[in-house]
């Protein structure tokens, strides 16, 4: 290996390799958007009628983003430690089922301990808890769910960044590897889906390979896989009324889907979403 090979990989590495990486990638906008990283998210407070959660405000609007109306069967794929689990099942039909998975067993039970604090009796008998790996679900079921929430494990940027740990492992290859464990979530979660559902795909990620990327391979493998609009900001904040009275942070436009970053939201972010939609005309790609 050349002598500049090898300082390419060493700058794309630790800290000064994360620094370069997502440098190139928002250019001037970075050293904003950084440090927007480094202060504290804008949390929601959200008002389950027996006990106060409080979550990130971009995960609130990510949530709310998945139409519920005529669901009977909601799966939350990967659902601890529980926030995004307890607004659906806020929001959810009263005849509706909604499953809430996480594949660790730690995390699983993260879940239930939040599901049985801020549900009342009347939610929490139609929310089953279950511990499985979701990239594998799919083997053991097929077109099952009208609506999934799958809010990917993913890069989580403003937690490497402050943690020197993280920090100082961080490489390129860590996304990339991310990037194949969520499309192996999101391909499973597609199969799982039934005709005429919809899935929306989010992460806390900052990068397109996790995020409209991963999306395009859905488009790409499926031919019944559609790109779905999401409700505006002001018909969501009616929806969440009742339960939360922050002002929902606005999005920003990608090509796949839509991205809430900090540096312009009051610290909300990063997260991303996409809403995807399973036509019934078309044969699924197995």
């Amino acid at each position: 290996m050349s002598k500049n090979k090898t300082n390419d990989k060493k700058k794309l590495s630790g800290a000064e390799g994360f620094e370069e990486y997502y440098g190139n990638l928002f250019a001037q906008r970075w050293q904003g958007l950084k440090a927007a990283l480094f202060q504290e998210p804008k949390y929601a407070e959200w008002n389950t009628g027996k006990k106060s959660y409080f979550l990130d405000a971009g995960s609130v609007r990510a949530a709310l983003s998945l139409p519920l109306e005529g669901a009977e069967k909601i799966l939350d794929l990967c659902a601890a430690p529980g926030g995004k689990t307890l607004v659906l099942s806020s929001i959810m039909p009263e005849e509706a089922e909604l499953f809430s998975n996480e594949r660790s067993f730690d995390r699983s039970k993260r879940l239930e301990r939040v599901c049985d604090e801020h549900m009342k009796e009347d939610v929490r008998s139609r929310v089953k808890i279950s511990c499985s790996d979701g990239a594998k679900w799919c083997k053991k079921e097929s077109e099952a769910y009208d609506r999934i929430l799958l809010d990917a494990p993913c890069s989580s940027e403003r937690h490497v960044l402050q943690d020197p740990k993280y920090l100082n492992e961080w490489s390129p290859s860590r996304i990339k590897m991310l990037a194949m464990e969520q499309w192996a979530l999101l391909s499973s979660a597609y199969r799982l889906l039934k005709p005429n559902g919809l899935l929306l795909y989010s992460t806390c990620a900052l990068t397109p390979s996790e995020n409209d990327d991963v999306v395009k391979k859905v488009l790409k493998k499926f031919d019944n896989a559609v790109l779905e609009p999401v409700m505006d900001k002001d018909e969501l904040e009616k929806l969440c009324k009742p339960f939360c009275s922050i002002d929902l942070p606005d999005v920003e436009k990608t090509e796949m889907g839509y991205h809430v970053l900090p540096d312009t939201q009051k610290g909300a972010g990063p997260l991303y979403f996409s809403l995807i939609g399973k036509r019934k005309s078309e044969k699924m790609d197995i």
